[in-house]
């Protein structure tokens, strides 16, 4: 009888969150440029814009009530059924729009019939609705496309391909005009009374308890663009900037807390923490901060702080941003922040970042004699294990075994299983190496960049260096290197990869075991 022990039964949660979360956001993320372009236009045209046009501004309506929804529809289908996928659901998401805005017209006419003094109720735009329908039109397609699957006469494919995906992308659109649309009106209007009633009653900063914690475990892309982006799109509609855009990406939290460690910090973490600094705080990959969180989770406390302060800040100067700042660098923060609110937004982000530094500082120092005990026991467990890797073992290839390892802060499943890849690094050659991350944009490709260069330094050629979504991971991938977080669900994808993981993308001792590695396979030692 197999039992499952409870460290097993946590990371199967978390993996199986993350991976919600992932595909949230992987709906939103590859359309973020189409929500920079929304943004411009927005902060140039509208009549409060830096250049009022009205021709122009013209394009701002339609491009965030039919664009936009519509591209989010067709990127959730295509990542289910690829195209056939992806214009089912934008059909389907068609129906949706439309049958949300009979329900706002019929409803603002009987509104105004009973008293024609009432404010009128705005547009809901689609969002949560292209969400749900992308996926499910393009899922129950994906299935009745199985039933007749090598049933159909030669010569009439090509016919029945396109009836049938016409045809459920209308039956699709019917059931997205009724029970979706009331739907998501209501969700909606729900969900925009409980952001409306935080605001007004002072307790939008509590959101930074959930928020803070939930980004350090690698939920901050399906928190930001799965939840609130939806969210402040349509407050930014209607009021021209929201607040919600920044209870996420604010990099003030992340930097306050890469200063402390500069300034606080110990050992490999202090010497990191500049360089972390400056790609947190100006790449905008907030990633790279999170296992300085994790590494002392007690900082998480310093990083509720600091949340809670930039978003009280925002409140108490009517500060917000027209689009979602996505990366969320200071740049892209700044370029998209409302006209009005450059003084709320750049107070936010430096008062949120003095509070992180000075309650992390204060948490630092307090563990320094305990800190500064458990860094010597780990420096002398890395000479021996750096004595090891120079090829004191008979295996060529032993060196990379410890390293496929996960860290202490795993599971327990999780390190046994690394702890297996690790012998499979012998077995395999490494030709293809894939870091994988939640989005496949921000982390993983600095760490791709980095492990590149290492490449390129010591000569070693024929070894393809990429970057992925987790999601998106395939069996070619011979190596794959993940942040420690993230290592069960990529093995859950590619099992058969030799899986690396790694506390920090940017500046990781396995990179050169990895090149060392990939040397000696080649003959080239």
């Amino acid at each position: 009888m197999t039992t499952t022990s409870p460290a097993q039964t946590r990371g199967g949660t978390r993996v199986a969150v993350q991976r919600f979360g992932t595909f949230l956001s992987g709906m939103i993320m590859p359309n973020i440029p189409a929500l920079i372009a929304w943004g411009i236009f927005t902060a140039f045209f509208i009549d409060v814009g830096w250049t009022p046009n009205a021709d122009l501004a013209t394009i701002v309506g339609p491009f965030i009530h039919y664009l936009l929804p519509l591209i989010i529809a067709y990127t959730g289908g295509y990542m289910i059924y690829k195209q056939r996928g992806g214009v089912v659901g934008s059909i389907a998401t068609m129906g949706a729009i439309a049958g949300s805005d009979l329900i706002v017209k019929n409803f603002n006419d009987a509104l105004l019939a009973a008293n024609p003094d009432a404010s009128e109720l705005g547009q809901v735009h689609m969002f949560i609705g292209a969400m749900i329908l992308g996926p499910l039109a393009a899922w129950t397609m994906k299935k009745l496309d199985a039933l007749w699957e090598g049933k159909i006469r030669a010569g009439f494919e090509m016919l029945v391909n396109m009836f049938s995906a016409g045809i459920w992308g209308f039956i699709m659109a019917v059931v997205g005009f009724y029970p979706i649309a009331w739907l998501v009106n209501g969700l909606m209007t729900i969900l925009s009374n409980a952001v409306n009633f935080l605001v007004e009653t002072n307790l939008l900063p509590l959101t930074s308890i959930l928020i803070e914690p939930a980004k350090v475990f690698f939920l901050n892309n399906a928190i930001n663009h799965g939840v609130l982006t939806p969210l402040g799109i349509t407050e930014s509609a209607e009021e021209g900037k929201s607040i919600l855009f920044l209870l996420e990406a604010n990099p003030g939290p992340g930097l306050g807390l890469l200063l402390a460690f500069t300034f606080f910090g110990i050992g490999a973490a202090r010497a990191s923490a500049p360089g972390a600094a400056v790609i947190q705080f100006l790449g905008g990959i907030h990633e790279v901060y999170f296992p300085y969180a994790l590494m002392k989770p007690t900082l998480i406390l310093a990083l509720i702080a600091g949340g809670m302060t930039g978003v009280t800040t925002n409140m108490l100067f009517g500060a917000g941003l027209r689009a979602p700042a996505a990366p969320g660098s200071i740049i892209a923060v700044l370029l998209q922040t409302a006209n009005d609110s450059f003084l709320g937004v750049i107070l936010s982000v430096i008062l949120s970042a003095a509070v992180t530094f000075v309650v992390a500082s204060i948490i630092l120092r307090a563990s320094r004699k305990r800190d500064l005990a458990a860094e010597g026991d780990s420096f002398s467990a890395a000479v021996a294990q750096t004595e090891a890797n120079k090829g004191k073992k008979s295996d060529a290839l032993s060196g990379l075994r410890g390293s496929a390892t996960a860290p202490a802060a795993t599971n327990d499943a999780a390190a046994a299983a690394s702890t297996s890849a690790g012998t499979a690094v012998a077995e395999r050659e490494i030709s293809n190496v894939v870091f994988a991350c939640d989005a496949g944009m921000g982390s993983s490709a600095m760490g791709a960049s980095v492990l590149r260069n290492k490449f390129k330094k010591a000569g070693v050629e024929g070894v393809t260096v990429t970057n992925k979504a987790i999601a998106n991971l395939d069996p070619s991938a011979d190596l794959v290197i993940t942040q420690a977080q993230l290592t069960d669900r990529a093995r859950g994808v590619t099992p058969d990869s030799v899986h690396v993981s790694v506390d920090n993308f940017m500046n990781s001792p396995k990179y050169d075991e990895v090149v060392e590695m990939v040397r000696r396979q080649r003959g080239d030692a």
